[in-house]
């Protein structure tokens, strides 16, 4: 049976690479990164809230078809707030697919600081996207409040899997979240 599996944490708490990486151990499934499908939208930046809900759209969209075709899709995605979580498990339960949600928990010191080393040095486009949007934000602490809203968020979504993540060891941290999925099969 297909899976759609949520992978929600912070800003650089590493959601993308361990997305990457059950993608990989998983033949035909998909990681369908929202932040690379808003980067796909033409001069986005110019309307960052709005490329945002456009971009959930269409990863909806393209959740729903992967998983008729009974394949497993991995969103690696910071979410703050409930609705685009209530939306991916509104498709699950129509499809009758599993629904893993997994918080990454980070300390917050440490994220900050791999934040700002990934920023300065970004490995790709989605990195440089996000230092752009942490720019021109209005905010004093724009990735505090990120942060705060995240923590606030996974304080009441008491079915998501919150699980450590192991700094300097990603095979730990993935480890970790395939306890969790292949308790779901």
């Amino acid at each position: 049976m297909a899976m759609l599996v949520l992978l929600n944490g912070p800003p650089a708490s590493g959601k993308s690479t361990i997305a990457r990486r059950l993608t990989a151990a998983r033949p035909l499934s998909l990681c369908l990164d929202v932040d690379v499908v808003r980067g796909l939208l033409g001069n986005w930046l110019e309307s960052p809230t709005e490329a945002g809900l456009a971009a959930r759209s269409l990863a909806i969209a393209m959740a729903r078809a992967h998983l008729q075709e009974g394949r497993d899709v991995i969103v690696p995605q910071f979410l703050g707030r409930p609705d685009f979580i209530e939306q991916l498990a509104a498709v699950a339960a129509e499809l009758q697919v599993a629904f893993v949600e997994v918080a990454l928990v980070v300390d917050r010191t440490v994220a900050r600081r791999a934040f700002d080393v990934r920023s300065a040095m970004p490995a790709d486009g989605t990195h440089e996207d996000a230092a752009a949007l942490i720019e021109r934000s209005t905010s004093a602490d724009p990735l505090g409040d990120m942060f705060d809203r995240y923590d606030e968020l996974v304080e009441h979504r008491s079915s998501a899997h919150r699980i450590e993540v192991v700094w300097g060891d990603v095979d730990a941290t993935i480890a970790r979240v395939d306890e969790v999925l292949v308790g779901r099969r």
